[in-house]
């Protein structure tokens, strides 16, 4: 028997109908099976399946406390990822500048 493949809006609606009715009543409803419908929500759990704004409840949002500690700690990683990019520009402009210089001189000898 051929598997049948269904496009990601499907499943995004379908664990969003999940979250709002429950399995059972979920798996009635749409016609496919529950363990089908259980990989789609350990897909959304680890991240591989993106439910979009609004698709998060009180059970599996964060709190504030951890919201503001992942964009405290990603903001951390950001300002140093600038940092290292920032200084890898002044090292490029330097080179840049110096081998130019080293062609021009190269040039004015060899006329």
């Amino acid at each position: 028997m051929a598997t049948k493949r269904y496009d990601k809006d499907y499943k995004v609606q379908a664990v969003k109908l999940i979250n709002e009715v429950g399995m059972t009543k979920a798996v009635k409803e749409l016609g496919v099976s529950a363990s089908t419908m259980r990989g789609w929500v350990n897909a959304a759990k680890q991240g591989m399946l993106d439910l979009g704004e609004g698709a998060y409840t009180p059970q599996n949002a964060m709190s504030l406390a951890e919201e503001i500690q992942s964009l405290r700690k990603q903001n951390k990683e950001l300002i140093k990822a600038n940092k290292r990019l920032q200084e890898e520009n002044e090292i490029l402009a330097d080179a840049t500048a110096f081998f130019a210089a080293s062609r021009r001189k190269s040039e004015r000898t060899s006329d």
